[in-house]
């Protein structure tokens, strides 16, 4: 099993983080992939649970579900298409309150599909949230 966790702080309050993040369809915007949307509304909130959203385009996009929503404090997601070379992969991702500002902390845990390059996917999922944190940062959250 593979772990990965990630954290970054932001100069705005838990609420207006997670009104962003959350906003799946508008991720392209600043998480670095050329499309994102939602396929599926989740009940009630069409963000929310039972979500079923795409991050990315052709072979490398992935479908996701969410499976806890609880505004603004912490959402949890599962990968459920796609083809990324993965099985098993939940994340959560928290906002937590610190000073006057806002940390998330992103982790998620998964199997390699490919024997042996369990490592390279960590590296690579790592890269990722760690890009898809700071996107965030500057476009909707300057320092």
């Amino acid at each position: 099993m593979q772990e990965v966790r990630v954290e970054h702080r932001y100069a705005a309050s838990p609420q207006a983080v997670w009104d962003v993040y959350t906003d799946h369809a508008g991720w392209h915007e600043w998480a670095g992939m050329p499309e994102s949307r939602v396929v599926t509304p989740g009940t009630p909130d069409p963000n929310g649970t039972g979500c079923v959203r795409q991050l990315g385009a052709g072979p490398g996009r992935a479908l996701e579900q969410v499976v806890d929503f609880e505004p603004p404090k912490r959402m949890t997601y599962r990968l459920v298409g796609g083809k990324l070379p993965m099985r098993d992969h939940l994340g959560e991702v928290l906002f937590e309150p610190d000073g006057d500002g806002t940390r998330i902390v992103w982790r998620c845990r998964f199997e390699s599909g490919i024997p042996g390059l369990g490592w390279a996917l960590r590296l690579a999922v790592t890269a990722f949230f760690r890009h898809a944190l700071k996107g965030l940062e500057r476009v909707h959250f300057p320092a």
